[in-house]
């Protein structure tokens, strides 16, 4: 295992501790990743690089998919629109 995130680009697949898909990389920034989940309702998940290692060349993080969500999963406070 290696904490060397900077080669996981866009279309990567995030893999959870149990080696199912948690999601799919849709954009890189400098500390964090933001990974689309899976499904039929797909939510955006901000997972901080350093939770990240490579794994056989995969992007894996020691969660599980619902341990994903609980912590990285940011919700909107409010409509970004005016009411």
């Amino acid at each position: 295992m290696t904490h060397v995130t900077e080669d996981i680009g866009v279309g990567s697949s995030l893999r959870g501790r149990d080696g199912r898909r948690i999601g799919t990389v849709d954009a890189t920034f400098a500390d964090y990743l933001l990974v689309r989940t899976a499904g039929l309702l797909p939510i955006d998940l901000y997972v901080p690089r350093v939770d990240v290692t490579l794994v056989a060349h995969q992007p894996t993080v020691g969660v599980d998919r619902e341990e994903a969500h609980q912590q990285w999963h940011r919700p909107l406070k409010r409509a970004p629109h005016p009411d």
